[in-house]
């Protein structure tokens, strides 16, 4: 062991230093909901990360920032403000800092907003992945993990969500630079050998959560006596992952790079596999849970009933999710559980205390 790893290995907590193996990861997104959450539990287990966030003010920053003090200044993170759509800035991290694994978070989110502001998804979802991609084909990265979304399952009404079906009638932008990322890396994947895998999230939730999400809303307007918005009149039906799990999901993925199906068939191609290093894993609770369950959970852990607001179907909202984690499971090891009843009563606590509302 060289001297410099020796040395680290010293400075690390007792738990963390039986490991043999001290990986340096670039996580984009850091200041993010999941983002942050991944950082912390990859600091955690004695990883080195290189955090890279520029701080976008599409939702409140002085939150993005309060994320990024739980571990600034703390050993083994450094935190680097960029834009990953600037090519020359991220082909200089690249180089300077050489990660051994990357995790893609960064992302412009958001469904009916990409309806107002297409170009930021384009220059964030595409541009942006396309430099991350080229950085890590440049550098010989061993394994790129990457955010997709339960939206690219877009117009398919099969249920439940199935990385095995085929995905083409995406409902929003979004939906669309999402899949569009999934191409992107099968493609380098396949003419570079990098391993890549795509996880497809469904509606995160939890402490820490982003400002635009609805349980966030719907706190926030209960809380000030105001009526929350309820659309398709309540009748949604969603699979809400609790934000451990999802991180937990990360990390065992992250853990496991992807490689080729020797058994994969081009004459009958299975789309969550490739001939390529190449891996599709949806990262759901794999059940559904009706809006209106949903909201009464959290008016329970209130203490104070919502007044709703009644609204139809938003273009580009997909009506229900719900997701077959059969391969995470099988192939992994991994199936998330947390249920909504503790999950919720987690963001309540949390949120009362970041911004000190009383019931």
């Amino acid at each position: 062991m060289a001297n410099a790893d020796r040395d680290r290995r010293n400075r690390l907590p007792p738990r963390c230093r039986d490991a043999t193996e001290f990986m340096k990861i670039l996580v984009t997104g850091s200041a993010g909901f999941i983002g942050a959450a991944l950082v912390l539990r990859l600091l955690e287990r004695g990883d080195e990360v290189i955090g890279v966030d520029n701080l976008d003010p599409y939702y409140d920053v002085s939150l993005k920032q309060a994320r990024l003090d739980r571990f600034s200044g703390r050993f083994g993170f450094r935190d680097v403000r960029a834009d990953i759509s600037d090519r020359t800035e991220m082909a200089d991290i690249f180089e300077r800092e050489r990660p051994l694994k990357v995790v893609n978070l960064a992302a412009q989110a958001g469904v009916r907003y990409s309806m107002e502001n297409p170009h930021a998804y384009v220059d964030s979802n595409l541009v942006g992945f396309l430099n991350v991609l080229e950085g890590c084909r440049r550098h010989a990265v061993g394994h790129l993990v990457y955010a997709s979304s339960s939206s690219v399952y877009g117009g398919n009404r099969r249920l439940p969500f199935s990385v095995r079906h085929h995905v083409e009638h995406p409902l929003s932008l979004y939906a669309a630079t999402k899949k569009a990322n999934e191409l992107m890396a099968h493609s380098y994947s396949h003419l570079y050998g990098l391993p890549a895998t795509g996880l497809r999230f469904f509606t995160v939730y939890g402490p820490w959560g982003r400002p635009d999400m609805a349980l966030f809303q719907f706190t926030r307007n209960i809380l000030e006596g105001r009526p929350i918005d309820v659309f398709n009149r309540g009748r949604h039906r969603r699979d809400f992952t609790y934000i451990d799990d999802v991180v937990e999901g990360i990390v065992r993925v992250l853990d496991r790079p992807a490689t080729a199906d020797r058994n994969w068939s081009a004459e009958s191609p299975d789309p969550a596999t490739s001939a390529a290093p190449h891996r599709l894993y949806n990262v759901g609770n794999s059940r559904w849970v009706r809006l209106e369950r949903y909201i009464e959970v959290l008016e329970t852990c209130l203490g104070r009933k919502a007044e709703r607001n009644f609204l139809p179907l938003q273009p580009g909202d997909v009506p229900d999710t719900f997701a077959d984690v059969d391969d995470l499971e099988r192939e992994i090891g991994y199936r998330p559980g947390t249920p909504i009843e503790v999950g919720i009563r987690r963001f309540v606590d949390w949120y009362e205390t970041f911004y000190g509302n009383s019931r």
